[in-house]
């Protein structure tokens, strides 16, 4: 199930819409990387293309995370 989510980013709030399982990933890279899980959303936000959706960005991140993780695991 997607849900809206809000965070404060650079002193702002802002809201992304993710479902459960991305959040779940998000919070296992965090965890991996001894990091905030707002800190790692921060990193993301500050790293994605200009004009780029938030919430497309951190699914994306999820996604090529998850393959590197694949890759290195064979």
């Amino acid at each position: 199930m997607i849900r809206k989510r809000s965070i404060t980013l650079h002193g702002h709030r802002t809201s992304f819409s993710v479902e459960d399982a991305f959040l779940d990933e998000l919070k296992a890279m965090a965890t991996e990387r001894s990091l905030p899980l707002a800190a790692l959303i921060a990193e993301i936000d500050e790293t994605r293309p200009t004009g780029a959706n938030l919430s497309s960005a951190l699914r994306l991140r999820v996604l090529e995370w998850l393959k590197s993780t694949k890759r290195r695991d064979n």
